[in-house]
Formats: structure tokens, sequence, C-alpha cells
């Protein structure tokens, strides 16, 4: 049983697997809980739960059809096995599903999901922006209900122009000793970002590959931070099983990431009722290197109401309100902040045409 919900519910089911389900229909940075202002309803309330998709313990629909002994199969998600005309259904199925690079040749089964107008496929959970937390928070730290984005190489971007914040987050481009589809940073050059300039009181969300356990607590100690919890993502499939056979790992196979949390200073408290976040999440793994949108609402609920960074950010972290995303893989610029976009053009006039 895992769910998919954010890590902080409290899910339990006997006989299938369940994760959240979206709140109306919705892509990234649209729709209910992505748009400018998706508000709690109420400042100092408890979430509620969070409604829940339930994934059948039977997988596929005639598989659940013989085992309820009914003509309609449960309202669960199901899933269909693809078979193309290379496909050796006797060998099994392909350990990395729908992450596999080579399906136009792979001779395993592939799956994709079975759904009708009864079920439908589940979403991750919405990330909510609050109004009402952003007028709690303090001034220089009061977010926007406008995402933004700046396409630049973090290493020669003055990262002090951006301002403060309430939590930093980071996907640095580790080393890991495979060739990788993006350029690579040293661990000097970790070590030597300015990461300390963007906060006085706030946190820092650091997600470290195995190589980097060490020298992720090292960065953290150098840029001004304490070390002060550590998630776990753990990576399931399509199918929603503990990922077995990943691409990485020396000694051990990696089936999850970590992501470090430093603090530094003060950081504003957690909205009154709001119970602190598992530090375990489990999430189904996307495209390469991409982390679960959960996280979001882990730094939401931590510092709830104040602008947030995500530096190496790639164009599918854009479009998140209260957000400013920096990486050299985004296209163009999108700042509506007036005061940093005053601080930016003087510094780099040439970038004003680069906005859209």
């Amino acid at each position: 049983m895992f769910a998919r919900a954010s890590p902080s519910d409290d899910v339990a089911h006997e006989d299938a697997r369940v994760r959240a389900a979206p709140r109306g229909g919705q892509g990234q940075g649209q729709g209910q809980g992505s748009g400018p202002l998706s508000g709690s309803p109420s400042p100092h309330a408890a979430p509620p739960p969070r409604a829940l998709t339930r994934f059948c313990a039977h997988l596929t629909k005639p598989a659940c059809r013989a085992a309820r002994g009914a003509a309609e199969a449960c309202d669960g998600v199901h899933f269909k096995e693809v078979l193309f005309p290379h496909t050796q259904a006797s060998a099994g199925q392909c350990h990395f599903l729908q992450d596999c690079r080579f399906q136009h040749s792979c001779r395993f089964v592939h799956w994709s999901l079975d759904h009708d107008a009864r079920t439908f496929p589940p979403d991750p959970p919405p990330f909510e922006f609050s109004p009402e937390a952003a007028l709690r928070a303090p001034a220089p730290l009061r977010a926007i209900p406008d995402a933004q984005w700046i396409s630049c190489d973090v290493r020669a971007f003055d990262l002090r122009l951006l301002g403060s914040f309430g939590v930093v987050l980071l996907d640095p481009p580790w080393p890991i000793g495979i060739d990788l589809p993006y350029d690579t940073m040293s661990d000097r050059e970790m070590r030597d970002l300015a990461i300390g300039s963007l906060q006085t009181d706030g946190y820092v969300f650091l997600w470290v590959t195995g190589r980097a356990m060490e020298l992720g607590r090292d960065c953290l100690r150098a840029w001004g931070y304490r070390r002060v919890a550590e998630l776990a993502w753990v990576k399931v499939n399509q199918l929603q099983s503990v990922i077995r056979t990943g691409r990485t790992g020396h000694w051990l196979n990696h089936s999850k990431e970590h992501l470090l949390i430093g603090a530094k200073g003060h950081p504003p408290p957690r909205a009154p009722g709001q119970r602190p976040d598992c530090d375990v999440l489990v999430s189904e793994v996307r495209e390469s290197s991409r982390k679960p949108d959960e996280v979001l609402g882990v730094a939401e609920r931590l510092s709830p109401g104040t602008r947030k960074l995500e530096l190496f950010a790639r164009q599918h972290n854009v479009g998140w309100p209260g957000w400013i995303a920096v990486g050299n893989q985004l296209e163009n610029d999108r700042i509506v902040d007036e005061a940093l976009a005053k601080r930016i053009d003087e510094a780099y006039p040439e970038r004003r045409g680069r906005r859209v």
C-alpha cells in the first residue's frame, strides 16, 4: 500500500494502493491549486484530508472482475498491457516500465492506464497558495501569487539581486560518474555558491545523490545553515511498486533519494494547527532527474506565505505561484515583481529583451 498524498496525510487501505486525486482537471501551473489565488478556507484550521484515488490491487480490469465475481471492475485505477509486435509476453514485464528508453525495441511487457468515464489518471496533489498566509509573512519574505522565472547560469548570476526567501530549493547537477544530458558542477563550485546571501531566517532544501550525502552537509555548513531534517523520497514505478532496478548505484541499487533540510537564523513558524510533515515521501518517478511536486507542499507548510526560490530549475518546474525558478534550461524570463525587475535591469541591462 502506497500513498501519493501529501506526506502529512494519514492514509490507510487494506487491499489497494492509493494516491491523491486531483481537485478538478489541471496541468502544471493551471487549474485549481495552481492558480494565483487558490487559498485555504481558514488560516488557523488544520487542512482537511485529501480525496484519494485507489489503485486496484488486482492491476487489470479482467483480473478485478474475476476476483470480484462481478460483471464490472471496481472504481479503482487499473492498467492494461501494451503489447508491441516485438513484445515477448513470456519474458515478463520491463523493469523500467514507462521510463524505458527503448520501448520501440524492448521485448518486455509495458503498461498503460486503463481508464474510462468512471476512473481517470491520477495527478499529484495540487499545490495550494494561501493569500492569508502571505499576508501574515514578514514583509521582506511576503510572496506574491505570480509565478516567475529567470533563465541564466546560476554560477554567473548575482544571486543577491533576488532578495530574501523563506525557502530555497536546490537540485544541483552533481556529477554521478555517468554521462548526463547536462553540465555538472564541481564540489568547489557548489560550496562557493552564495546561498547564504538569500536568507537571514529561512530554510534550504538540498537534493543530494549518494555520493554527495556528506558533501551536501558540508555545503550547508559552508553556506551558514544547520541541518535540521532529512526527507527520503522512495521511488515507485508506474504500477506503484518500489523501483528495484534503476540506473544508479555502485554497491546497492538506489531506490530512494535524499533531501537535506537546513535552517538559518529563526525561520517564521508554521501556521497554527499545522502538523509536521512526514520525512518519508512515496512518489512515482517521471522524467530523468525530475523530483516530486509534493516537495513544494512540504516547503509551503513549513514556511507558509513566504517567497520561495528554486535554483537549477528546469522548464517543468516553472508556473508555481509564489515561486521564482532560476536555471540555464529555462526559456526566457518572466518577472512580475517590479522591484526585482528593476534590480536585474540595472545589473544586466542586456536581459530586458528576454522577458515574456
